[in-house]
């Protein structure tokens, strides 16, 4: 099945468990560690100070030149330190009261844009709200949601799944977590909570999708598995691993 690909033993370690495209991060499940500063690069030239995953970012920008966004879409806020985190968290709590802060702002070390992985998008239309930026579902917002899972992005927090994210709607929130989990999510309208506890099931038996073969690892002291160059692991930032690996 996989040809003349090369595979190694590799021994899991407890720190993969907090690292990789698709880790959860919420409320229950907080960041343990800090991206390097070395894999985040400017989003736009225009605004050098917004970053994000180096890997993030270069689907973001073909998924926006697909579309011609041009300077119709504008890139509100990516990559946050604790310290800045904890900064819009406290101002918005004096500023916007709690109700407001609970429901759009994450805490700190709960939020995605901490990974370098989350982006904000806004609408161009003049004045961007920096916590609620305008991103329609309409016109060129709504052709960029339409292909976000094409290159990898979800629209993170949505109205009927706030019950399961605890967090407000924000159609401008967009998250990288890669293909093709990117589009299983999208088909069967699951929020990253939902997916996590739905691919626990291949933990014996692969899941095959497409040209993707995606499975689950619980982590277990000197647990060892195979994985060839070219397989794609990542911690669930709760208990285990998933490997991803395409099917030659």
């Amino acid at each position: 099945m996989f040809g003349d690909e090369k595979m190694a033993k590799y021994r899991l370690k407890k720190e993969d468990i907090y690292c990789g495209d698709l880790i959860l991060v919420n409320r229950d499940y907080k960041i343990q560690f800090a991206i390097a500063k070395e894999e985040l690069e400017s989003v736009d030239k225009n605004a050098s100070d917004i970053l994000l995953h180096k890997k993030a970012n270069a689907f973001l920008q073909q998924a926006l030149s697909e579309i011609k966004a041009d300077n119709k879409i504008l890139p509100v806020s990516g990559y946050r330190s604790l310290e800045e985190q904890q900064d819009i968290f406290t101002n918005s709590m004096k500023e916007n009261g709690k109700e407001f802060t609970l429901k759009y702002v994450a805490y700190p070390n709960a939020s995605e844009h901490q990974t370098g992985l989350a982006i904000d998008l806004g609408l161009n239309e003049g004045e961007i709200d920096f916590i609620c930026p305008s991103f329609p579902h309409y016109g060129i917002c709504e052709e960029f949601r339409n292909i976000a899972f094409k290159y990898g992005f979800i629209e993170r927090y949505q109205e009927e799944k706030k019950q399961v994210t605890k967090i407000g709607a924000e159609e401008w929130h967009f998250r990288y977590i890669g293909y093709p989990h990117s589009e299983i999510i999208q088909k069967n309208n699951f929020c990253l909570e939902e997916y996590h506890e739905y691919i626990k099931k291949y933990e014996t038996t692969p899941l095959i999708y497409k040209n993707f073969e995606i499975q689950y690892f619980p982590f277990k002291k000197d647990v060892e598995i195979e994985l060839s160059e070219e397989d794609q692991l990542s911690g669930n930032n709760i208990d285990g691993i998933i490997v991803t690996r395409k099917i030659r």
